[in-house]
């Protein structure tokens, strides 16, 4: 089990723009992420069910025809198998993002 203080979390280089820390359990991804300004996520789907909140800025998110600009404590649920996406504007963002594990 791990704790994690967000203020002095060291984050690795996910993708280009994307810092990221994650925690695998046998069932669960829990994921801290760094977005950096104008990147984005085109949109994907999984069989899994995905949700977050917004820990610091603001960033952009579809779900299905749904579209929202997320600002801090505000959520996210993606449920599985519906296409998702997100873009950040001229402001970075930080997350705090909850997986299935995959199997």
């Amino acid at each position: 089990m791990s704790f994690w203080d967000l203020k002095n979390l060291k984050l690795e280089a996910f993708r280009p723009g994307i810092f990221s820390k994650a925690e695998i359990g046998d069932r669960l991804i829990m994921a801290y992420m760094e977005i950096e300004a104008h990147q984005e996520d085109a949109g994907h789907e999984h069989p899994f069910d995905q949700c977050g909140i917004v820990v610091q800025g603001q960033i952009e998110m579809f779900i299905g025809d749904e579209n929202k600009i997320l600002a801090e404590n505000e959520t996210y649920f993606a449920p599985a198998g519906i296409k998702h996406g997100w873009k950040t504007s001229d402001k970075p963002a930080k997350i705090l993002d909850v997986s299935i594990k995959q199997t």
